[in-house]
């Protein structure tokens, strides 16, 4: 694709996960503003009934399904659906995310295997389902994952979380050389924002009951987190937007919030330096 023209994604169909809530509702509200098509998905039905309200679509313009993106089968029904209904997707969004906190050393294997089979297979699984069927349509298509700044920081207290979200960034990276390679028009951006109210923070409601083994001790600190979300400068809704933006401009890293630059680069000073590493007190997403 040419980027010095900005993509037009009127009549186009964008799929999204975590749907349900936080950044998912408002990047299928920023999408329907933009004319395009929607592919909803999430494990919390009542919030994607309610986001498809919020929509307004009629049927023949927006579908729901539930979709537990840690499961490689829920992922490729997604992408049959898509088919099915709007004959592929043409912007992919590997939004949902769930959050552990706490000591490192207090994660349990319940936590990690929690974190990352959302975080990070659902990206996986997200790509693999949907990215072959893009590139053999050879039309202009684009897979946004959504990271973290602690995908490009390492704060502490959020060393399970950081790890699957720096995962994302890699995943990203190496996704993006792959299909620079392929010659076809189809790329990837990664959305790596601050604070943002988002519902992350809850995401535990969500958590299957069958790790109910979970961190005692992680409470405090994501009380903590909950309310830096709830004071972060930049609204769901305006990252979305900066996030299509982005999209349209076929900009790999998208970068909302204007402290995360400076912190990355003294991160990678000291990185270069073999200094200890700096505590930038970075946010999670």
């Amino acid at each position: 694709m040419n980027n010095a023209t900005a993509w037009n994604l009127g009549g186009r169909t964008a799929v999204i996960t975590g749907a349900a809530s936080g950044f998912g509702r408002e990047l299928a509200l920023v999408c329907r503003d933009a004319g395009m098509q929607l592919v909803l998905a999430d494990v919390d039905e009542a919030g994607l009934a309610q986001t498809l309200a919020l929509t307004g679509l009629a049927p023949a313009r927006a579908v729901t399904q539930r979709c537990d993106v840690s499961r490689a089968d829920d992922v490729d029904r997604l992408a049959r659906l898509a088919q099915q209904r709007f004959g592929g997707a043409h912007v992919l969004f590997n939004n949902a995310g769930v959050l552990a906190a706490g000591p490192i050393w207090k994660a349990t294997p319940q936590d990690w295997n929690w974190v990352f089979g959302v975080n990070v297979m659902g990206v996986a699984h997200g790509v693999r389902s949907f990215v072959p069927a893009m590139l053999d349509r050879g039309e202009p298509a684009w897979v946004v994952n959504v990271a973290s700044a602690a995908g490009l920081l390492c704060p502490p207290d959020l060393g399970v979380y950081s790890a699957s979200k720096h995962a994302v960034v890699a995943i990203s990276e190496c996704l993006h050389h792959e299909l620079a390679a392929s010659g076809k028009p189809v790329g990837v951006s990664v959305l790596c924002p601050s604070f943002v109210d988002t519902g992350i923070a809850d995401a535990d409601r969500q958590r299957p009951a069958s790790l109910d083994d979970a961190n005692p001790e992680q409470a405090a600190t994501i009380a903590r987190i909950r309310k830096a979300t709830r004071g972060g400068t930049l609204s769901a809704a305006q990252v979305a937007q900066c996030t299509l933006e982005a999209v349209r401009a076929r900009r790999f890293y998208v970068l909302p919030h204007d402290k995360v630059v400076p912190a990355v680069a003294q991160r990678l000073a000291a990185l270069i330096a073999g200094d200890a590493p700096v505590d930038a007190r970075a946010s999670p997403r």
